[in-house]
């Protein structure tokens, strides 16, 4: 009979070795969406140790023409996606230890859930969490893997932290709120996202047996246009993170947090010490104000065209909210700051 990794094991590029490494491996998922749900599903497959799951979000409709993992049901119990994810992971691969956080990275939790691990991985959707990770990474060495799509095109870059530039040197600061295209106002092609976390989970698969060559540079890919590009980047001598040693989005500790979610017409809202949430008790309230779903997960209320997701930790993703100013008003009003 064969065995689950026969016929990577034949690889010569992974070989026994290779595979043991794998097995031994801890791996970082951040961000379950159109990229890490394919990045989930590969690493999986792969046979690494261990495999620990972030995701804020929860599934819904739209998500599923991209996100390989779900499938209607989930999105009709509104569950989150790294519940969603660890069940289907489960039943691929038994053998891999699956540790799925239904939380949202900040400063707070960032260290303590990304640096006992081997490798991290991104499939998030926006930059403030990207240097975050960059932060937390280059501060402990940890390797890692930028990666993002959106329309027809996607880029993805390994970091090894004292050998490579790191994310800062491609981008030094936020990207301007506007500048860049978004899966809300410009669309994704479902075939992008596959393709980018195909390349970035065989980056993975490089640096965890330490073999192969890692891509140099910056990767672009765009499917529609028949175009691949490898763009070198240098390693900036004032790099405010790997140069200069400032960890700026690690040390915003205790700040309140806002983030528009890509796709989606949604802000989410992090206060700063925000406590648990009895969900049990806030949807007998909410209840007389508006229509309540309530699942072990998560809340969901909405009020005239008002969409309000609360999760236990205290977050909040208001949907239709145009603009975080507005975010803030749903929540106080219905919720309380």
């Amino acid at each position: 009979m064969s065995r689950p990794y026969d016929r990577q094991i034949r690889f010569a590029g992974i070989g026994q070795k290779g595979q043991a490494k794998l097995q031994k491996a801890r791996v970082v998922l951040v961000g379950l969406g159109a990229i890490g749900s394919v990045l989930a599903e590969r690493i999986t497959r792969a046979g690494v140790g261990f495999l620990r799951l972030i995701d804020r979000d929860f599934v819904e409709p739209e998500n599923l023409h991209s996100q390989a993992l779900y499938d209607e049901e989930d999105a009709k119990q509104c569950l989150p996606k790294a519940i969603a994810a660890e069940r289907r992971l489960r039943a691929l691969n038994s053998e891999v230890t699956i540790e799925a956080l239904v939380v949202d990275l900040n400063p707070e939790n960032a260290e303590e859930l990304l640096t006992d691990a081997d490798l991290i991985a991104d499939g998030t959707d926006n930059f403030e969490t990207r240097f975050l990770i960059n932060d937390v990474c280059v501060k402990s060495r940890t390797p890692w893997i930028y990666s993002s799509a959106v329309e027809s095109y996607g880029t993805t870059m390994t970091i090894r932290p004292g050998e490579t530039p790191c994310l800062r040197c491609l981008y030094p600061e936020l990207p301007t709120p506007g500048t860049l295209p978004t899966c809300e106002t410009s669309g994704l092609l479902g075939s992008i996202p596959s393709t980018i976390a195909s390349i970035a989970s065989a980056e993975a698969l490089k640096l965890l047996v330490g073999g192969g060559t890692p891509n140099p540079g910056l990767l672009y890919l765009d499917l529609w246009e028949g175009q691949w590009k490898a763009f070198p980047v240098k390693r900036r001598m004032d790099c405010p993170t790997c140069a200069l040693g400032r960890f700026e989005y690690l040390d915003a500790q205790g700040e309140t947090m806002a983030a528009t979610l890509c796709g989606r017409d949604a802000v989410q809202l992090r206060c700063a010490h925000s406590k648990a949430l009895d969900l049990v008790a806030l949807a007998a309230r909410l209840r007389s104000a508006g229509d309540v779903r309530l699942n072990e997960y998560l809340l969901q209320f909405r009020d005239e065209g008002i969409e309000i997701v609360l999760f236990a930790d205290g977050r909040a993703i208001i949907k239709g909210a145009s603009n975080v100013s507005t975010a803030r008003r749903w929540y106080a009003k219905y919720i309380g700051l």
